[in-house]
């Protein structure tokens, strides 16, 4: 422990999609539906889904070895791993799962957090203190979901919007002095949860009153959490600028939580960025949930469409209703 506030580093991202494509055109299959509804009213054209028993601790685990690698760290260098998962595939830790997979020695702490689609941010903010406290050195995020296996697939309006995927990142103890987030704030709102569910609520024992049991698979009132992001997200990250003594000029990207392309570009219009800042990939993954943020992070670093060294606005929103925001340094050598 120490009373000076340690610096946090990012010192690797990495991301994991599944092979299998599914295009709007494919799901004409499973419904009436075609091409051109579903991408003049989302902005997504396909989405990659798990097949088999390929899950999100699978796609976690590549996401993660990838953020190792690129760290230049060893996997038992790592001192913790913090799961983010919109519904966790396995409810007694995938954290502990990847670390298993990661062929950790170390018994360290491996946890899971579920802050729905805000869950890279909640994670980094969760990191940031810990670094900052001096309580651990280098903490490992992975934020990976497969929502396909969590949805009603006669459902149009929900079954359209998600894909699956994982990205991770790796973060660290700043040598040089220097903090890569600028800037990071959590919030939610519960009188909005209403707005999106997914039931687990199990059965009764047989011995006392039996319970509802509610189907377990995503709910969702598109109109009324698109009116709540609208509402909501736009100032939020105008005002999450503001507080950190910057404009939105000073910002070499916007990467946001893929959900609708309409919301994004509410928040573009808000903040006056031209179509360069702003990093988008919703249009081949749909929305992969907690996973959003971080592979639009990292496929857009690899790809080259967000150089380094720069400055990048994170923001994004999720279920509860949870968002959150943070302005970050993005460093040569992180992918």
């Amino acid at each position: 422990m120490t009373d000076k506030l340690i610096p946090l580093r990012i010192a690797g991202v990495g991301y994991c999609v599944p092979d299998t494509v599914i295009t709007n055109e494919d799901l004409t299959k499973l419904y009436e539906t075609s091409d051109e509804w579903i991408y003049t009213r989302t902005g997504i054209k396909e989405r990659r889904l798990v097949s088999g028993n390929q899950n999100a601790i699978d796609l976690g685990y590549e996401a993660a070895k990838n953020a190792i690698e690129k760290s230049g760290f060893a996997p038992d260098e790592i001192d913790m791993i913090i799961a983010a998962s919109t519904a966790p595939i396995e409810l007694y830790s995938m954290g502990c799962q990847i670390h298993k997979r990661l062929g950790i020695t170390r018994q360290i702490p491996a946890f899971d957090i579920s802050a729905a689609c805000t869950g890279l941010i909640y994670g980094l903010s969760l990191a940031k203190g810990l670094i900052a406290s001096g309580m651990y050195k280098n903490i490992l995020i992975v934020a990976t979901d497969n929502n396909s296996k969590l949805l009603d697939w006669t459902d149009r309006g929900t079954s359209i919007l998600f894909g699956d995927g994982a990205g991770a990142m790796v973060v660290t103890q700043a040598e040089d002095g220097i903090d890569d987030i600028i800037s990071i704030d959590i919030k939610s709102d519960g009188n909005y949860d209403h707005l999106i569910s997914l039931p687990f609520d199990g059965k009764n024992c047989p011995l006392v009153e039996p319970s509802e049991v509610k189907p377990s698979i995503i709910k969702m009132n598109g109109r009324g959490v698109y009116s709540f992001v609208a509402k909501i997200l736009p100032k939020y990250v105008e005002e999450l600028l503001h507080n950190a003594g910057l404009k939105s000029e000073d910002v070499d990207y916007m990467i946001p939580h893929q959900a609708n392309i309409r919301i994004i570009q509410a928040v573009q219009d808000r903040l006056g960025l031209p179509e360069e800042k702003v990093v988008t990939n919703i249009k081949y993954y749909g929305n992969t949930s907690a996973a959003s943020i971080p592979i639009a992070l990292a496929e857009g670093v690899e790809t080259g469409k967000v150089k380094l060294n720069s400055t990048a606005l994170l923001c994004g929103f999720g279920a509860g209703m949870t968002w959150g925001g943070a302005i970050v340094r993005l460093r040569e050598g992180i992918c």
